[in-house]
């Protein structure tokens, strides 16, 4: 059996390495993870409560709709419910926004290196990518907006950005708004947003208003802790999700996701409690890379990109052998770079000594 060749040279995605697969591999009976920049303090108890509600209804499907998810949203967002789109995690929305907009013949413009699953999906729909390398670890727009040609359909822009963490700013986006095409989709993948503190940082929603051409992703994954239940959203033009429900998938959201996410939109004291104390944990990193002389990037995020100068894999595995998951550069596009996820404080106590040790072996 064939399949369709252009999938062959999709890349296949690669997450952090599983706790139970490290605990097995080095005989761990302990190990911290802090590889997928997922919330080190859980979700709130809320949504743990509107779970254990729903667990008697596992038998029915679960709203095709997300109706009443959709309505309490547009409510905390301010804008219509038919404004909004669901999707099992954002990276459906990714595949929705993808094959509703893209083909051969068409293509892609993106950052390099930024998420990858921008590049996946438009290589398995078949369209031609243009990728433009950051400036400084930044999405450059002037440079993206100048790589725009008349088959361009979509340009991905991830702010913050995964992996640099950076953000463009509100006078940037602005400004490169202004120069795209009404016909070239602009998606902002802001699945950190929650995180951002910077006042530069863009409030994308007001801006719907002026450019239909424009469509905001954001998640329940990150700062609201629901990672395993993938609920990801899109906000946009009541045309452009009207567009995409063509190519949603029958209840693609599931019944405790659902409950769970209009719980913990309610309980905005834990989402802002874990946001401070994320910029607390980054401190702890900050603190001593600065000690060490070390160079990273300004993150905006739950996550640090550091350069160690060190071979990143050969950093990596030390690091597994002490029960310590975190991402390798090599496999984010910046070699010599480790991404570390914030973890609580003693979390990063722990990682902290870890790379100590791996720091100053190399200074000798």
């Amino acid at each position: 059996m064939q399949p369709k060749q252009r999938i062959l040279n999709a890349p296949v995605y690669q997450p952090g390495k599983p706790i139970d697969d490290v605990k097995r591999e080095y005989g761990l009976t302990e190990v911290i993870k802090l590889a997928s920049n997922e919330n080190p303090f859980g979700s709130s108890p809320k949504a743990k409560a509107a779970i254990v509600e729903q667990l008697d209804n596992l038998a029915l499907y679960p709203d095709g709709a997300s109706l009443s998810l959709r309505w309490d949203l547009a409510d905390f967002l301010g804008v219509k419910p038919s404004q909004l789109i669901f999707g099992n995690g954002s990276d459906e929305n990714l595949l929705m926004i993808s094959r509703a907009f893209l083909n051969e013949g068409t293509n892609a413009v993106m950052a390099t290196p930024t998420f990858s699953q921008y590049r996946s999906n438009a290589i398995i729909e078949g369209a031609e990518l243009i990728e433009v390398p950051l400036k400084d670890g930044v999405h450059d727009l002037e440079a993206m907006a100048a790589a725009i040609n008349e088959q361009t359909r979509v340009v991905w822009i991830c702010n913050p950005n995964n992996p640099s963490g950076t953000i463009v700013t509100t006078t940037q986006l602005e400004a490169f708004m202004k120069k795209v095409r009404k016909d070239v989709l602009v998606v902002m993948d802001e699945a950190y947003y929650e995180y951002a503190v910077d006042p530069e940082y863009p409030q994308t929603v007001p801006m719907l208003s002026e450019y239909p051409n424009l469509i905001i992703l954001r998640t329940f994954s990150k700062i609201y802790g629901l990672a395993t239940l993938r609920i990801g959203y899109a906000i946009a033009s009541e045309e452009l999700v009207s567009h995409l429900e063509h190519v949603r998938e029958p209840f693609n959201t599931g019944t405790l996701g659902q409950v769970a996410a209009r719980a913990a939109l309610k309980d905005q004291e834990f989402v802002n409690a874990c946001r401070e104390k994320n910029r607390e944990g980054l401190k702890q990193f900050t603190d001593c890379f600065d000690e060490w002389g070390l160079s990273y990037y300004p993150t905006q995020t739950n996550f640090i990109l550091v350069d160690l100068k060190q071979d990143s894999d050969a950093v990596f595995k030390k690091l597994l052998s002490q029960g310590i998951i975190v991402r390798s550069g090599n496999a984010l596009g910046h070699p010599g770079f480790q991404r570390i996820t914030i973890g609580t404080k003693e979390q990063n106590e722990k990682i902290l000594t870890a790379l100590k040790e791996i720091v100053t072996g190399a200074l000798k």
